[in-house]
């Protein structure tokens, strides 16, 4: 394929707003770049439908090697989704409704003629955390319940649990609870905004002091590496962005099972990008939404994981 040729259009958060140095979506547009193509930048609130096709107000978008100054772009234009070759979801979470319509809008653009990645119609479907409940060989226990008793139940059963929401990331809104605590009701009110919303509670897995493991999936193959994010000391989030740090080293047995069967559903679903999480010897969550990790593993492991992508989707 003639990549010069090829129009990318990438929906992501504001360009100007990320940490150049680490951002996977600008890895993946520097790759894109060097193969030839050409990039046009886009946030949700710019797609539009109208009589029958999607839209955006795009901008088109040079990107640099420089954390002083890592992009730069066109005055804006309208443009037809449809004469975009493929365009890239790259919007973080929170999964709201905002998202979703974005992604309804996205449907159309495929319909259009775009090769849209991820997939939209599966981004609507699947939630990060509880597609992993697809996979109930490789979980720890868990539930999935806004109703207080439910949740007091599993806490009781297992003592120490983890509890967190279902639309953050980055380690955000995580709980422990252990056998001891005296804030379940409260963590409940604050997880659940009082029953309203369900949040996924997870058996503690002592492993976490080990290290939090990030795999990633492209085109449903996994790479030969995780990253490890250590949580620091005193804590139980290893998310980078929460102050964790990382290390690198090939899979094991284990996890290259667990890694192997999610990837080979997850192509079937047009989910050429994805990053699993694993503590221990479990799954944790299988990201889809907007995974990350790519700069990071790269540089260690002596590969530009974001040409290895840009290659496989454009193939």
């Amino acid at each position: 394929m003639n990549h010069s040729k090829i129009k990318i259009g990438v929906v992501m958060d504001p360009i100007g707003h990320i940490s150049p140095e680490k951002d996977t979506t600008l890895a993946i547009m520097l790759a894109a770049q060097e193969m030839g193509a050409t990039l046009f930048y886009m946030e949700q609130d710019d797609l539009y439908l109208q009589d029958g096709a999607a839209f955006a107000t795009i901008r088109e978008m040079k990107v640099f090697y420089n954390s002083e100054k890592w992009f730069e772009h066109s005055a804006p234009k309208r443009m037809a989704l449809g004469d975009l070759d493929v365009i890239l979801m790259r919007k973080d979470p929170p999964m709201n409704k905002r998202f979703i319509h974005a992604c309804h809008m996205l449907e159309q653009a495929a319909r259009d003629g775009a090769r849209v990645v991820n997939d939209p119609t599966s981004l609507i479907l699947y939630n990060d955390k509880l597609l992993a409940t697809h996979f109930p060989e490789f979980c720890p226990p868990y539930v999935v319940s806004s109703d207080l008793e439910v949740l007091r139940d599993f806490w009781k059963q297992h003592e120490n649990i983890i509890i967190k929401p279902l639309d953050s990331m980055g380690g955000e809104g995580i709980f422990l609870v252990d056998k001891n605590s005296v804030n379940f009701d409260v963590i409940w009110e604050l997880e659940t905004q009082k029953g309203t919303y369900p949040v996924q509670a997870q058996a503690f897995i002592p492993e976490i002091t080990e290290g939090d493991k990030r795999i990633v999936i492209l085109n449903g193959e996994p790479f030969t590496h995780a990253q490890i994010r250590l949580p620091k000391v005193g804590s139980i989030r290893a998310n980078i962005a929460s102050g964790g740090n990382s290390d690198f080293r090939p899979l094991n047995d284990r996890e290259l099972e667990i890694a192997t069967t999610v990837g080979k559903r997850l192509i079937k679903e047009g989910i050429i990008f994805a990053g699993i999480d694993i503590i221990g010897d479990y799954l944790i969550e299988v990201n889809i939404t907007s995974p990350g990790s790519l700069r990071t593993l790269s540089e260690p492991c002596g590969v530009d994981l974001g040409k290895v992508l840009m290659e496989k989707i454009l193939s």
